[in-house]
């Protein structure tokens, strides 16, 4: 080669090197000085991910910080099913850890799927147990060959809700859905509240897998508020267990009890029967708060109001005498007592203390279509208890202008219109309160995941009744626990008990078929404390609201009571005089000049 083209050769490689070493020289610069970041975040980006950082739901307690419910640790138990080279060894481990069979954790992890749920809720001490399991395994692999099997399975942190009172004050708090959220009762209606806020993290992503140490938090999780109900749970346990029992051996449908204070209206105890466990499987539709969502005619314990009604309007005085028949007939329907009896002269008391329908209609009539009306609107017929559970019911009344001839009788004794057990209760706390009526509620306050308590506001209350006319109405009632009342099983040895019995045909698709039993009482009558309702739907047989719920209210009332450290009543009482009779011989007499 000619001298002089070797030479231009040269020169013209030189200058192309020298041009490459300037673009590479360029290159760098921008990587390393003027875009480093852009490009440490591209590398970042690939290598980290970002996840939910689940946050746990708040507690469900009674008055005094016992859980009823609670959010509890759990692990999802999740795999890469592509990771899995020795499917049959490995579900032949994992499944008797995980309490599946082997052939279902076989289905799980077998497939192309690069995330698979293999088991849910696993308690930490499971997923502690596999991993030891599939690390002291050995079937002649070497460690490598056997880390190949086992790589794919995950651990995705969760939480569980847990019930630990069981079946105990079930219908008050519900229980949530497969994803956490509230779907019935206290959990459903303050799912708000009781909700946390998820946060998020990073972590290094290795071959399908978190890289361990290298999570890091950027929003951190905030626990839910814990909600503090005015449940004594063990009142609660007391209530639960007399109302089963009783409409058990009366073959009823179900039944209800309800503690109260009349002054705040905080409920102590919310019991029914049947009940269901939320820790175990229950079906929605299964589900249902009888306190509030089943409404009923009340009966004889409505007539508390009419009576109550007439004598704030002063038709009536406690002693004022009535001719009672059985049978009274008005201008559209002839209306009977509930048992057979000669005609009577009962006074306003006397008439409260054997229950007389025929009695309690001639007092309504002394008061107009309206006024009884707003009388019963006034006492809560009608209206929601804002309780704030879920599915309240505002129980039903109509109009004067849609009423019909028999309207009027009926709604005097306590039918042709509807309430709910709770409405129920909260008319005979009206009466105990000196006749003002309290909102009852079931939440005491709220824990903010710091543990500050923050009490619950003062419930809204109105009043309905002069306290006068609750007083004489607490002295009428006294009649209805004594020897000659319909509820003599209601009294309680020491304690001045007031109370009504009620005994109303139940309508089921439009038509009376069976009956409501019910006893509603407070104690001590002379300075009500707590009152308590019993209500027992359908029940077979014997169906009388004195015989079925007077022993459920004294068992649950004797308790309260001591639980409660209330002191038997001191004071003694001038029973009312029930009939002419009496009223008569209680005159004073003349004295001879």
């Amino acid at each position: 080669m000619p001298k002089n083209e070797f030479q231009q050769r040269i020169t013209k490689l030189i200058a192309i090197l020298a041009v490459s070493i300037l673009v590479l020289g360029i290159r760098l610069v921008d990587v390393q000085a003027i875009n480093s970041g852009d490009y440490s975040a591209r590398a970042e980006n690939e290598l980290y991910r970002t996840s939910t950082l689940l946050a746990p739901r708040g507690e469900i307690t009674d008055i005094n910080g016992i859980a009823f419910a609670r959010s509890v640790s759990r692990i999802n138990i999740v795999v890469d099913q592509k990771m899995i080279a020795n499917p049959e060894a490995t579900a032949a481990i994992a499944a008797p850890i995980l309490n599946m069979s082997q052939s279902d954790v076989l289905s799980r992890i077998v497939g192309e799927k690069r995330w698979y749920l293999v088991a849910r809720n696993a308690t930490p001490a499971q997923w502690n147990a596999l991993k030891d399991a599939f690390a002291n395994y050995n079937d002649g692999l070497s460690k490598q060959e056997f880390n190949k099997r086992i790589v794919g399975f995950f651990p995705e942190r969760n939480y569980s809700r847990e019930y630990p009172a069981g079946s105990i004050v079930a219908s008050l708090i519900g229980f949530t859905n497969q994803a956490g959220d509230g779907a019935a009762g206290i959990e459903s209606a303050m799912n708000s509240t009781l909700k946390g806020q998820d946060g998020k993290y990073v972590y290094a992503s290795g071959i399908w897998a978190e890289i361990p140490g290298t999570q890091q938090q950027i929003v951190q999780a905030k626990a839910g508020n814990s909600i503090r109900l005015t449940i004594d749970r063990d009142i609660q346990y007391v209530a639960e267990n007399a109302i089963a029992r009783a409409v058990k051996s009366s073959m009823a449908k179900s039944g209800t009890v309800i503690v109260m204070d009349p002054k705040t209206g905080q409920i102590l105890a919310h019991a029914t029967a049947p009940t269901f466990d939320p820790n175990k499987p229950v079906k929605l539709s299964d589900v249902h708060n009888a306190s509030v969502e089943e409404v009923y005619e009340p009966g004889s314990t409505g007539k508390v109001m009419t009576l109550a009604a007439a004598i704030e309007e002063n038709q009536v005085t406690p002693t004022t005498v009535f001719t009672v028949p059985y049978k009274l007939r008005t201008k559209y329907k002839v209306f009977q007592d509930h048992e057979s009896h000669p005609t009577q002269h009962l006074t306003t008391a006397g008439i409260l203390a054997v229950s007389s329908n025929t009695g309690t209609i001639q007092i309504g009539a002394k008061l107009s279509d309206q006024k009884l009306y707003d009388y019963l609107r006034a006492f809560g017929v009608g209206s929601s208890t804002n309780s704030g559970l879920p599915g309240e019911s505002a129980g039903l009344i109509n109009a004067p202008k849609d009423w019909s001839g028999t309207t009027k009788p009926a709604m005097s004794f306590g039918q042709a219109y509807s309430v709910t057990a709770m409405q129920a209760t909260s008319i005979f706390a009206t009466i105990a309160n000196d006749g003002v009526r309290v909102e009852p509620t079931v939440i005491a306050g709220t824990l903010d995941s710091q543990g500050h308590y923050t009490p619950a506001k003062a419930r809204k209350s109105s009043r309905v009744v002069s306290a006068e006319t609750a007083q004489k109405m607490r002295l009428m009632m006294e009649s209805v626990v004594s020897a000659n009342g319909t509820a003599p099983s209601a009294a309680i040895p020491g304690y001045r008990i007031a109370g009504k019995t009620g005994t109303a045909q139940r309508v089921v698709n439009g038509r009376y078929s069976g009956y409501t039993a019910s006893f509603i009482g407070f104690a001590p009558a002379d300075n009500p404390r707590y009152v308590i309702s019993v209500t027992i739907q359908a029940p077979q047989g014997m169906h009388w609201g004195g015989v079925l719920g007077g022993p459920v209210f004294k068992e649950v009332m004797s308790y309260v009571l001591e639980a409660k450290h209330i002191p038997p009543s001191n004071t003694k009482v001038t029973p009312i005089p029930l009939n002419a009779a009496q009223l008569a011989a209680a005159a004073p007499k003349e004295k001879k000049q």
